[in-house]
């Protein structure tokens, strides 16, 4: 039988550099905070992973080890801290994250004040540490601090009418990499809940991508329905969340019993 694993992406080429190439990448979200869940999940395949200590079952105790789990996977491990506060992602990258995204900005100057939190000095304002994870244990040395700041990811959720309102500009900031929505965020600030098909949230979507392109950024969306990646992508989506652990969990288990009670009441007829 073959494997259900495919290599895993190629670490000679740092997920910022592919991104801003302009490639086509596809990821996950970790609810479950199981470093077993992250290392199935990295094993896959899938570009990134997403370890998400806003809405997921983890806290900053356990990320730790979900980040060695994405590495030993061969993903690209980045964390959406509980806010864009200076300590929680200067933490997060300090442990080892290789970006960070960054939630519930309503506005292009909140997004630049988080942006300079992920770079060293002069290009931002994270705290020095050079022997913490983030900074490979001390072997960077404090001439070769640029190189750690061109390899984070920085990526800005559009969630909110004011990020949206702000796209443009927030895509014309040094460092960030993505604009990220946030569909249900998004689509209840607008008025809309859930109704993913009603004009207003996709022309908010036009409105990121747009935005996007203009300054060589990547749009980015979270998606739970494998069957809308192919209209995302011709809007222009490029960074795709294809749903979450958790969500993988529940729905696989629902198939299996809906299944098995399907077998057992033809046999019982």
């Amino acid at each position: 039988m073959a494997s259900l694993f495919r290599p895993a992406p190629d670490s000679r080429f740092p997920l910022r550099e592919r991104i801003l190439a302009g490639e086509t990448l596809f990821g996950l979200f970790l609810d479950l905070g199981s470093p077993i869940a992250a290392e199935l999940a990295s094993r896959a395949g899938y570009d990134w992973l997403v370890i998400d200590l806003e809405h997921g079952a983890a806290t900053e105790a356990d990320l730790l080890g979900l980040l060695h789990a994405v590495e030993a996977g061969g993903a690209t491990a980045l964390v959406r801290p509980q806010s864009g506060e200076r300590l929680r992602i200067g933490r997060a990258l300090d442990m080892g994250a290789r970006g960070i995204v960054v939630p519930r900005l309503n506005s292009a100057e909140e997004a630049r004040e988080a942006v300079t939190f992920l770079r060293y000095p002069p290009e931002g304002g994270r705290g020095v540490a050079l022997r913490a994870r983030g900074a490979d244990l001390g072997s960077i040395t404090h001439d070769r601090v640029g190189e750690v700041n061109r390899r984070i990811v920085g990526l800005v959720q559009i969630e909110s009418v004011g990020a949206l309102a702000d796209a443009d500009a927030i895509a014309a900031i040094d460092g960030v990499d993505v604009l990220f929505v946030g569909p249900a965020d998004l689509s209840h600030s607008l008025g809309v809940p859930g109704r993913f098909t009603d004009q207003a949230y996709r022309e908010a979507l036009r409105t990121v991508v747009a935005a996007c392109q203009a300054h060589g950024k990547a749009a980015g969306i979270l998606l739970y329905d494998t069957t809308a990646v192919a209209a995302h992508l011709e809007l222009g989506f490029r960074f795709m969340g294809i749903g979450a652990d958790a969500a993988f969990v529940a729905d696989g288990a629902a198939r299996a019993l809906a299944a098995v009670r399907a077998t057992a009441a033809t046999a019982a007829e």
